[in-house]
């Protein structure tokens, strides 16, 4: 237990902290465009991390990886408290990705090591769609309580100090198998289809929480309640479904077609999010059983993992925002959903299985 609380309890406290921002960004930053450099810049922190700590992972093993996150989740957090220069809170969020990176791989690359993956697995994804939750409406209600814009970030950065003193109980796990850097082609080869789903199906939950803000037309927190139905969504499915023995190829095929109509959905009624978010989990839970059952190195999986969601959170928000600008709302949430209709064809090129070089 004392190898799984800390990097379960530390997710949660890592993607609540990083969502804190949300609902406060117009008392950190004046104007949409600084607004959203200071958003993303979480994810260019974690986008250049999360592959390395993968591979990382394998070699000096995660607990080191995950106190070191978790440490540089909690300075982050004190950073944005107390700091009021703009570039300094920048600065602040690509260290907190760069922590929230160290951390998503290392922790995934431990868990999916474990016999026990797949409950692990939906305990982990649950607790970090649960952080996310906590992050958008949590900080909402801390503030309209307190009324100091920063309170939800001190409140997350607290729980993101109990986890880091928990993971310095972590003991020593036993070394996982190391492939030499020339095998990682040859994963991303005979993967290719399985990366290609996760920046897709990823891609496109990220793609319809950018555009929903402005096409929906609600009051931000009517806004806010309706994205974080999708991570409520989201935390019960991976719940449920990493409890139940499905095959990963057919579960993700039929999943990214529920992707697509939940997308379609939202165009008519923001109660696309719920549903697009349990089929996002069920799609979540499959990639990682798929990955835990192909014999490789779970670090470097995790790391190509990781890369690719975050990948696809930053690809595809953008080019359907380009969309929305310059042709129509429709198109910009067709586009998405055509996508996720190419995973359902695609995913079945996968092996089920990857036999390593000894």
């Amino acid at each position: 237990m004392r190898n799984r609380i800390p990097p379960i309890l530390g997710i949660f406290a890592v993607m609540a902290l990083s969502n804190a921002v949300v609902p406060v960004l117009p008392a950190l930053g004046e104007g949409s465009t600084l607004q959203g450099i200071i958003f993303s810049s979480y994810f260019f922190g974690a986008l250049i991390t999360v592959f390395p700590a993968g591979l990382a992972s394998d070699r000096i093993g995660s607990r080191l990886l995950i106190q070191i996150g978790l440490a540089m989740t909690v300075i982050s957090g004190i950073i944005l408290i107390t700091v009021g220069s703009p570039l300094l809170i920048i600065l602040a969020r690509i260290f907190e990705g760069i922590g929230a990176g160290l951390l998503i791989a290392s922790a995934m690359s431990l868990l999916n090591s474990d016999p026990d993956h797949t409950r692990l697995s939906g305990f982990f994804m649950g607790s970090l769609n649960a952080g996310l939750l906590a992050g958008l409406v949590g900080t909402g209600w801390i503030v309209s309580i307190v009324h100091e814009p920063r309170s939800g970030l001190l409140a997350f950065t607290a729980i993101s100090t109990v986890a880091f003193l928990l993971s310095l109980t972590m003991t020593k796990g036993i070394g996982q198998k190391i492939q030499p850097p020339s095998e990682i082609p040859r994963y991303l080869n005979q993967y290719k289809w399985l990366w290609y789903s996760a920046i897709i199906i990823v891609g496109t939950t990220g793609a319809a929480t950018a555009l929903y803000p402005e096409f929906g037309g609600h009051d931000p927190f009517s806004t806010g309640i309706y994205i974080a139905s999708m991570n409520l969504a989201t935390m019960i499915s991976v719940m449920i479904v990493s409890h139940i023995r499905l095959d990963p190829v057919t579960t993700i095929r039929i999943a990214a077609v529920g992707i697509a109509g939940s997308v379609i959905i939202c165009l008519e009624t923001p109660w696309g999010f719920p549903l697009m978010g349990a089929f996002a989990g069920v799609v979540i839970i499959a990639q990682m059983a798929f990955l835990a059952e192909t014999g490789a190195p779970q670090g470097a999986m995790m790391g190509i993992y990781n890369t690719a969601t975050y990948g696809g959170l930053a690809l595809l928000p953008f080019i359907t925002g380009f969309i929305a600008e310059y042709s129509s709302f429709f198109f910009a949430f067709l586009i998405p959903a055509l996508f996720a209709i190419t995973v359902a064809f695609t995913i079945s090129r996968c092996e089920c299985r990857l036999r390593v070089r000894q």
